[in-house]
Formats: C-alpha cells, sequence, structure tokens
C-alpha cells in the first residue's frame, strides 16, 4: 500500500496557524501593536479602513529592523524574544513565538518599512498571500511601519463569517484599549477611517485611564495598591454606584499583559459584595505584577489565559486589597471602635464650670381668669393689639343636644345611605360566571391561566418583551408615537464611542419618543423620553443598547430599527421576581394573545406553555 501521510507546503500550514493567530482584524492589531512595543517605541500609530477588512497599519518609531531581520521575520517560528526552552519560564516580552507574521502574511496583502536609527535607508517588502512579491531598499524614517491589506483575501469563507463594521471596529478598539491601558509610558493615536478616535499622551495610569473613558470616570475610581512577596497590585477599582449591567470595563493586567480569569474576577466580586445592585458589575483596572517562574502564558493561542501556580493565594490577597481600599476611602461601611477626636471638648473650655440651666415661669398666669379687651389679663402690660371673643357663654353652645343626639342614635330607621342605581342584568349568573378569566402568578414569575382545553403557563418576563417589542416596532415604523417632556434636561455622561453609536441611532430612537437636545464628546442632553419610561430607566436602556450593539447583536442581517425595539424591551419589560395584581396580569395575558407571534418572545424562546386536561389526568395515573 502506498505511503498516505506527506508534509504539508509551508503556505497551507501557514493558513492553518492563522486560523488560531488572526480570527478578525482585531487580532492583527493585537499582535502588531505589541511588536511595536517589544521594539522599544514612545509613540505608535493605528490607522483602520473598513474596520480593518481594507487597511491596518501600524507606525512605531521603535529601534527597527536590519534587511536580514526584515526578512526573517515573515518565517514561522522565527523569534528574537527566546533562544531556548528555558526563556518561556522568564517571558517579559510580548510575542515570542514568532507566528504572528508568517500567519498575517499567508492571507493578507503586508507591506514592511523599517530602518534602523544607524542605518541611512531602511528596508521595504511586499509579500502577498505568502509569496514575496518585492524586497527594496527605500527612505524611510526610524521604526517600522506595517500595513495589512485585504484580509482573508484568499480566503473567502473566513472573510464571510466576519461581523459588521460595527461589530468588527469595537474588537479593535477593544484591542487597542486593552494594549494602550498596559503602557501609560507610550503614547498611542488611533485614526478610523481617516478621523482621530484616540490620541493618548504619554502620562500616568490613572490619566491614561480618563483619557480613554472620559473626565467624568475620574470621580469613579478609587486607588489599589498592595505589595507582598508573592503578588504586587496597583490600579483603581470603580466606585459601586457607579456600577453597570455590561462587564465593559473590567481589566486585569498579568505583567503588562491583559489576561481574562474568572477565578480573579470571582475575587473583585466577593469584595464588593453587599455593595452592588442585583444584576451590576464593578469596573476595575488592576496590574498584577508576579515572577515570571510562576506563570505559563503558553497555554492559549491569544495569551490572554494564564496558568498560576497558586491561584488561592492570589484570590486572597487580591480580595483582602480590594476590600481594604473600599473601607480605607469610605467607600464601604465600616466599624470603628476608637475614640473620635472631634467630639472632645475644646481645651479652652475643658476648665470653664458648667451652668446649671433654669426655666422661668409666670406664676401669676391664670388661664380662667377672664383677659382684657386688649387679649391679655389687667396684671401684664400691653403688648398685643387683637381682641378676642369672651368665651363665658359656652355653656349655650351644647343646650339641646344632648336629647336630639339620644333621639337620632336611638331611631335608626331614619338613617340614609348614598349608594349607586344597580341595574338588572341581562344575563344570567351563570353566563357571569362563565366570562371571568382568574389568573394566578406562581413564585412571582409564572402566571397559571385556565383555558378551554386545559392550562396555560406563561413566563412574565418574556411575554411582556413580546408584547413591547411589537409596541415599540410599530412606533418607529408609523413615527406616530407619543413623547413626555422632562420639567429638568437629563444629561448622561459615556464615552466618546458610545456617543457616536447613539448619534447612529439617534433617528431611530426619536421615532420611539426620545428627544435630544445636545451630542457632546463625552455626554448627550435629553428632554424627552417615551411615554411610561421612567427618568431612572433611560440610562438602563441606553447603556443595554450600546451594549447589543458593540456585542455580536445585531449580525449583519438585522436592522437597527430591529435592535432598538429588542433592547428597549428587554429593558423596560417586566422582571422575574415582579408581583402582579389580578388586573395586571390578565391585562398581559391578554395584550400577549392580541400579538402577531405570542409562541416566542423576541430573542425567539418560548414565552408560554400549555397542559391540556388529558395530560394531567395522565400525571395522577
Amino acid at each position: 500500500m502506498a505511503d498516505i501521510i506527506q508534509l504539508l507546503p509551508d503556505h497551507v500550514a501557514n493558513q492553518i496557524a492563522a486560523g488560531e493567530v488572526v480570527q478578525r482584524p482585531a487580532s492583527v492589531v493585537k499582535e502588531l501593536l505589541e511588536n511595536a512595543i517589544d521594539a522599544g517605541s514612545t509613540t505608535i500609530k493605528l490607522i483602520i479602513k473598513d474596520a480593518g477588512k481594507t487597511l491596518v497599519q501600524i507606525i512605531d518609531d521603535g529601534k527597527g529592523m536590519s534587511v536580514t531581520d526584515a526578512r526573517l521575520s515573515f518565517e514561522r517560528h522565527a523569534t528574537s524574544k527566546i533562544r531556548n526552552a528555558e526563556d518561556l519560564f522568564q517571558l517579559n516580552t510580548k510575542g515570542f513565538r514568532g507566528e504572528a507574521l508568517a500567519s498575517i502574511a499567508a492571507i493578507a496583502h503586508v507591506e514592511l518599512k523599517t530602518k534602523q536609527e544607524q542605518d541611512e535607508v531602511g528596508t521595504s517588502i511586499v509579500i502577498k498571500g505568502s509569496d514575496i512579491a518585492s524586497q527594496n531598499v527605500v527612505v524611510t524614517p526610524k521604526g517600522t511601519s506595517i500595513s495589512v491589506k485585504n484580509l482573508f483575501f484568499n480566503i473567502p469563507a473566513r472573510r464571510n463569517f466576519l461581523k459588521s463594521n460595527t461589530v468588527e471596529l469595537r474588537h479593535i478598539i477593544d484591542e487597542f484599549q486593552r494594549v494602550a491601558l498596559a503602557h501609560p509610558d507610550i503614547g498611542f493615536v488611533m485614526y478610523n477611517n481617516g478621523s482621530e478616535s484616540f490620541n493618548l499622551p504619554i502620562s500616568n495610569y490613572r490619566q491614561r485611564i480618563v483619557n480613554i473613558f472620559g473626565n467624568k470616570t475620574n470621580e469613579k475610581l478609587v486607588p489599589v495598591e498592595e505589595d507582598t512577596e508573592v503578588l504586587k497590585i496597583s490600579g483603581f477599582v470603580g466606585k459601586p454606584e457607579f456600577a453597570k449591567k455590561a462587564r465593559g470595563e473590567q481589566y486585569f493586567f498579568v505583567n503588562d499583559r491583559f489576561i481574562k480569569s474568572a477565578y480573579l474576577n470571582h475575587a473583585i466580586g466577593s469584595a464588593f459584595e453587599g455593595l452592588l445592585k442585583s444584576g451590576t458589575h464593578a469596573s476595575y483596572f488592576l496590574n498584577l505584577t508576579v515572577n515570571p517562574q510562576t506563570i505559563d502564558i503558553n497555554i492559549h493561542p491569544t495569551k490572554t489565559e494564564i496558568k498560576f501556580d497558586d491561584e488561592h493565594t492570589l484570590y486572597a490577597l487580591l480580595r483582602s486589597a480590594v476590600k481594604h481600599s473600599l473601607g480605607q476611602f469610605n467607600i464601604a461601611p465600616v466599624l470603628d471602635f476608637e475614640r473620635d477626636s472631634n467630639l472632645d471638648t475644646p481645651y479652652n473650655y475643658t476648665q470653664t464650670k458648667v451652668s446649671t440651666p433654669s426655666v422661668e415661669v409666670d406664676r401669676s398666669f391664670n388661664p380662667f381668669k377672664e383677659e382684657s379687651s386688649f387679649g391679655v389679663s389687667n396684671s401684664q402690660p400691653k403688648q398685643t393689639s387683637y381682641k378676642k371673643e369672651s368665651t363665658a357663654s359656652w355653656e349655650g353652645l351644647y343646650v339641646g343636644l344632648e336629647s336630639k343626639g339620644t333621639q337620632d342614635l336611638d331611631d335608626f330607621s331614619e338613617v340614609q345611605f348614598e349608594s349607586e342605581e344597580t341595574t338588572a342584568s341581562i344575563f344570567s349568573d351563570d353566563k357571569q360566571a362563565e366570562q371571568i378569566h382568574t389568573t394566578y402568578q406562581l413564585h412571582n414569575k409564572y402566571i397559571v391561566s385556565t383555558i378551554k382545553s386545559g392550562m396555560l403557563v406563561m413566563d412574565q418576563h418574556r411575554a411582556h418583551q413580546r408584547v413591547l417589542y411589537e409596541d415599540f416596532l410599530k412606533n418607529i415604523t408609523v413615527k406616530n408615537t407619543v413623547s413626555q417632556q422632562l420639567l429638568f434636561p437629563l444629561v448622561l455622561h459615556f464615552t466618546t464611542q458610545e456617543v457616536t453609536i447613539i448619534q447612529e441611532l439617534k433617528d431611530d430612537l426619536e421615532s420611539t419618543g426620545f428627544i435630544f437636545l445636545d451630542f457632546n464628546a463625552e455626554s448627550i442632553e435629553i428632554a424627552g423620553v417615551p411615554v411610561n419610561v421612567p427618568e431612572s430607566e433611560v440610562s438602563i436602556i441606553l447603556e443595554q443598547l450600546i451594549s447589543d450593539v458593540e456585542n455580536e447583536v445585531p449580525d449583519s442581517h438585522f436592522s437597527a430599527t430591529d435592535l432598538l425595539a429588542k433592547s428597549m424591551a428587554k429593558s423596560l419589560a417586566i422582571k422575574t421576581g415582579q408581583s402582579l395584581e389580578k388586573d395586571e396580569q390578565e391585562h398581559l395575558v391578554n395584550k400577549l394573545f392580541a400579538c402577531k407571534e405570542p409562541n416566542v418572545s423576541p430573542t425567539n424562546r418560548t414565552t408560554f406553555i400549555t397542559m391540556s386536561v388529558d395530560e394531567l389526568d395522565k400525571k395522577f395515573i
């Protein structure tokens, strides 16, 4: 039998490796930014076009590469970061695998320009799908400029799986912010389709956070500092009152590398226990510095997951440090049994004798003594000028009252009551009994109702979502909604990117009843909201809407109108655990079955189930 195992060609192997390293344009941004940081850059520029699908360009002022290094950098497993296997446990750099440039060059058009400081000219290399098109001498400033064009041009299937430009740009901004937060000592600039999105100068860590997330963030931060032999913690956590429903502003950095860790995230949640509202999540920006020998970074292709030697110790230290900071800055309630010096007697009063308080009383005052025409007794000087009627004949007010009252109380036949007129029913009592629909609420979550064939059980949250969704969709489409004016305009603070998202949805939001007065770089001013929308829910609705847009909802197949209706319905729907009156229960059941698609919620989840009498009978067999 002939041999069937063969070595894959290099370009095929590179495309397979690219499937792990390069998942979307944001992956290219991450790898190239990390390479620029390892090159010792002080200023890094990121240029994006069409959410990275057309162009991703990184320009840095690092040390650059020689002619040989520029050529070798596109080979698989070619790296300057490690020499042997032991170096994997002494990592202080970012890209150490040597797969990034080779994988990117296999699925895109890449142009590299680089020059070292001591060289007079630089090197330019053009690669198209792993094939080197040209390598020339070029005049270029010190550092490296690398352009990645037409991502996935030779793998159409992968390109079709990319999301809409809004979603892909959100992922690019996430990667950019993660790298920028980890390195406040480096200046970063980002351009999107020719306009400047971020300009982050070299600064301290707090200022870097404020520059990214807006000036309003400064008042939300609580510093966290802890230095032990095992772990050094520095950074900030957000105050509990500014917690959001989304998990957006949560950042862990281990040795200046962004990581994701559900275990350490639980430690933060434990430190905030009892301080957060239900369903909200605290913000944190924490840098953890550990011995590189105690962690393993090489367990995930994107290097966002790290294995720690002693996670339990890190958990306890992190939880204690955050809890200590919240108490130190009077964020969390603490018990303090120490004496408060502010309550002590001032030193200049310590020798003063205490005087006994006394009350002066007019012992000649007689309330039954008849007053003069000036309203005061004859023994007192005149102080007022009003006249008070005499009360000497007060007994006359009660003359004849006793006999009349007794007569009225004894004679109940004369008592009359006002009541509404009743009319005879044109239906019999049996007919009325059939028309009464009795509903019950089960565990403040389900509504149980009787139907002709048996029993109906409805999820109140999903059912109300369906009702609201169709109402909002109708209002947006027909544009005949009613808005309620606010007595005072409502000012909400967001990041620059979040304000941009709301501006894109402005027309659809106004169709639902919102009235916007002004849009600033980091805030919006609202003068009107939809009817039945409380003012306190406005920020929650907009945060939910922004979260849906930034994440995988919607895909390119959904319209902004549909997304808006779903997000608002999700935010305003009756929550699980809310008690409803009988009338509210019946109204919800009737409104649900008046919908076009009552069977499912806007997210295609079942809203109700029915159980026939026969099915109930089988349960008792």
